[in-house]
Parts: structure tokens; sequence; C-alpha cells
């Protein structure tokens, strides 16, 4: 679950962004669409503990995020809140197997293999668990991606992007894959997204039987801040990090 009250953001030098209050249930999902630079990756750094808000409360998967601080922050994280970046961030070095073993690392847990099978084995990427990332299809890195996402059992799920440069048959893959996921893990999922197709490929996949809610948010005059990319940045070393991947 996801709500939020009154939540702005402000970086510095810049306006606040201030953000529609949400209440989402456990296992629903939320579209949180708008285009590039209108606040979707503040939102998302906001909700996974990433960074603090300027005003407003916040509570996700049952946890009063005002509550976490530093190492707390990063352990809830680990074990919460699972993401799909829209850059994969998997590790070029390490084998499929080792990118998802890096996320037991993060959250300081013992590695769990049977766990890793399993992950890997439900997304139907078992056996590229040897593989490098560059022995991937594009596909294929996505759904290792969310094999990682989703390995620590998180509450919420956080996609960023995830039909970006995407053919229409394969954004239809992509979320309805990420719809069974969550579904498959009762986890809450977010969606973030500038791509008109969303909206209609999650209606025509779950017929209405999802609670479906939408979060529009408009562009404002970014700060200097902002337009470097720190939200951004945030996201994708916390999914380097193994947290779930994530961000």
């Amino acid at each position: 679950m996801i709500r939020t009250q009154g939540l702005t953001y402000a970086y510095p030098g810049g306006n606040a962004l201030e953000f529609p209050d949400v209440d989402v249930a456990q296992g629903a999902v939320l579209l949180l669409s708008g285009p590039s630079g209108c606040g979707k990756s503040t939102w998302l750094a906001l909700v996974a503990a990433l960074v603090a808000p300027s005003s407003g409360s916040l509570v996700v998967a049952e946890q009063p995020l005002h509550a976490l601080k530093n190492v707390a922050a990063d352990a809830w994280r680990a074990s919460a809140v699972g993401f799909l970046p829209q850059k994969l961030h998997l590790s070029a070095a390490l084998t499929v197997y080792q990118n998802l073993a890096l996320s037991f690392w993060a959250a300081g847990l013992a590695e769990d293999s049977a766990r890793i099978h399993a992950a890997l084995q439900a997304l139907g990427v078992h056996g590229l668990a040897q593989r490098k990332p560059s022995q991937l299809s594009g596909g294929q890195a996505q759904r290792v991606a969310l094999a990682r996402a989703v390995l620590l059992q998180p509450r919420v799920l956080l996609a960023d992007e995830p039909t970006a440069s995407l053919d229409d048959e394969a954004a239809a893959d992509a979320v309805a894959l990420l719809l069974n996921t969550a579904s498959q893990h009762h986890a809450t999922l977010v969606i973030a997204t500038h791509d008109a197709r969303v909206a209609t490929l999650i209606g025509a996949h779950s017929q209405g039987q999802i609670g479906l809610q939408c979060l529009s948010l408009l562009r404002k005059p970014l700060s200097n801040a902002e337009q470097s990319g720190q939200a951004g940045s945030a996201l994708a070393a916390s999914s380097t990090r193994g947290g779930e991947g994530t961000v």
C-alpha cells in the first residue's frame, strides 16, 4: 500500500514539486503518468525512501517513512521495495545468477540459491543463469531484472518507463509480465511512464479485475539540480546495489 498526504519536494534553488494525494491499497496498481520532467522519478525516489520529502506524510507498506533514517531506510527498502529501472543496471561482469545474488548481499542476508533459481524459473529465464548480461536479448534482460526486483518478495514494486522504446507487441508483453508478477506476489505495482499505450494495455489485460488508480503529473519549471537528474541518479544507484534490484 502507498498513502501520501500533502507531499512536496524542493530541490535546492528550485520550486517545490507538489504531488496529489494518493491512497493505493495493497495489491493494487498505480499508473504514474506525465511527460518527461514532471517529477515521476522524484515521486518514485520519495516512495522508496531514497530522498525525504520537504513536507507532507508518506506511508509505504504500512511503514511511515519519516521514521526511517539512513541504515534503517536502506534495510527497509531492500526488503519492502522492488525496482525495475528504465536502465536495468545489470552488472556486466557478473552472471545472471550473481546479479540476483547481489540483492541478498545488499539486504544483509545470506544467499539463498533456491530462491534465486525459483525467481528465474518463474520469469522463464532459469536457463540463462550462467550467462552474462551481454549474452541476453532485451526481453530476457528485462525478465532477469524483474526476477531480481521480486526476489526478496517486496510489498511494493516500482517500474520506471518499462515500455520505453518498445514496439506495440513488446510493450504489451512487458505490461502483462509486470501485472502478472505483481499479482503473484500480491505486491502494489507502480508503473511510471509517459507512454500513453500503458493505460490501454493495463485495461485490456486486467479487464477491470484489478484496483487501478491513475496519478497524472504536470511538467513544471525544473531547478538546475533536477535538470542534472539527481532523483534519477539516486534510483539508478540503488538499483546497482541490488535493492531489489532495486532502485
